[in-house]
């Protein structure tokens, strides 16, 4: 049944966000729901202090693709109908990871985000970091609005889980022998949970049954992994254009990722020793090297099979959903990103 489904609907998810008529299909459905949401989002810069408001408003309309209030949408419409409430929650998800985007770019060094200055190059690390710090709080303060503790305690929760995953990848920064276990660990915590968090808080401002709300979850936990797993990918192939960075960024910052796991683990011990030499002494040039090496043992091969595995985990979730256009929009979501993750590495 998904499959004649996903048939329908091709939806782009990947760091550029192309246009076509499979993305459109579904964009606008879900265009008025995401106007509404950045018209809320701006709107939240009157509750800050009128000396930081302009810093607020430079992160708050730093909006991206706007994927999670995508899936709080599509995840609402799912399992019920969608109301003003489900626009409440699609912000404050939206404002936990404009946070952490925020803190990311700190901790990075970033210049650029989204083809403009970061709020570090523009204000400073200490503005940022308080400024990450305020949007978290907002955010906590919206989700407290609710008559009941469930939202405020479920965003609460997931902000935990996200910065607590960050802090694991920056301590895993430089480790050559970083396991497959910890590396998919940190990507459920720092991806793949505000991916559920949307999609479970969809479903619950929706009224969705325990039973619905954790396929949702589930779904989202597998699509955020899948997702992050694919641009881990990316910062190795393609354009820069595709990628939305430069190309080796996370080599260069010492991120030990699955297409590197795959090398080492089946790599000999000259071939590693000459990738542990690389990733100790990066520069841009040595990016083909990797590739090779990434080519000679398959690891882009094995990466699309393991980023396909975990889109088939999503759309299993999906089979506990009713029939209708948000189950048809979440099965498109993962047919599209599996299409983008067959082109990975063709060429090589």
């Amino acid at each position: 049944m998904l499959v004649a489904e996903t048939s329908r609907v091709a939806v782009s998810v990947g760091p550029s966000t192309p246009r076509g008529s499979g993305w459109k299909h579904i964009a606008d459905a879900v265009e008025p729901f995401l106007q509404g949401v950045a018209r809320q989002l701006a709107a939240q810069t009157e509750g800050f202090e009128p000396q930081i408001a302009a810093y607020a408003q430079y992160a708050l309309t730093a909006q991206g693709k706007q994927l999670r209030p995508m899936l709080v949408s599509l995840s609402g419409e799912a399992v019920g109908t969608i109301r003003e409430a489900h626009l409440t929650v699609a912000v404050i998800v939206e404002m936990i990871h404009l946070a952490t985007l925020v803190h990311d770019d700190v901790i990075d060094e970033a210049e650029l985000r989204r083809g403009r200055m970061t709020l570090a190059a523009h204000w400073g690390n200490e503005v940022s970091v308080l400024l990450g710090d305020c949007l978290f709080a907002h955010a906590l303060k919206l989700a407290a609005s609710f008559p009941t503790p469930e939202i405020c305690r479920a965003a609460a929760g997931a902000a935990n889980t996200v910065c607590a995953g960050e802090i694991l990848q920056s301590r895993s920064r430089g480790d050559f022998e970083v396991s497959r276990g910890h590396y998919f660990k940190m990507l459920a915590m720092k991806t793949g949970e505000l991916f559920a968090l949307s999609c479970d808080l969809g479903g619950y401002v929706s009224e969705a049954s325990e039973v619905r709300r954790n396929s949702l979850r589930k779904y989202g936990l597998a699509l955020g992994t899948a997702y992050q797993l694919y641009d881990d990918c990316l910062d190795m192939l393609g354009s820069e254009v595709a990628a939305g960075k430069t190309l080796g960024a996370d080599l260069a910052e010492g991120k030990m990722t699955l297409p590197l796991i795959i090398v080492r683990d089946r790599a000999g011990a000259k071939d590693q020793d000459r990738l542990r030499h690389w990733l100790a002494n990066w520069e841009p040039g040595l990016l083909a090297e990797v590739v090779e090496l990434m080519v000679k043992y398959e690891a882009f091969a094995e990466s699309r099979s393991v980023i396909q595995q975990y889109l088939v985990a999503a759309r299993e979730a999906l089979m506990a959903l009713p029939p209708g256009q948000g189950r048809l929009g979440l099965a498109g979501l993962t047919e599209f990103l599996a299409e983008q993750t067959e082109a990975l590495g063709v060429v090589y």
